[in-house]
């Protein structure tokens, strides 16, 4: 599994981080969580604003910040 958090690196993106590794560990998986911080490669993913996550370079949330049990609706 490969997750990326799109954003600046701002507070609201670490954050998300975060709650996506706490996640991951409640459920016992085990992914690649890589921090993008290019605007051209976060727009390339049609994130128009951050923080936004995308697993498996599929977007599935833009613009807020998900709590650990949201990100696990999407883990699962």
């Amino acid at each position: 599994m490969n997750i990326k958090i799109l954003g600046s690196g701002c507070k609201k993106c670490k954050t998300l981080t975060e709650n996506t590794q706490s996640a991951l560990a409640h459920l016992g998986l085990e992914a690649d969580i890589v921090k993008v911080t290019d605007f051209a490669e976060i727009a390339a993913h049609g994130a128009m604003s951050t923080p936004a996550l995308a697993i498996d370079e599929k977007v599935v949330s833009v613009g807020k910040v998900l709590s650990s049990s949201e990100i696990e609706k999407f883990l699962q």
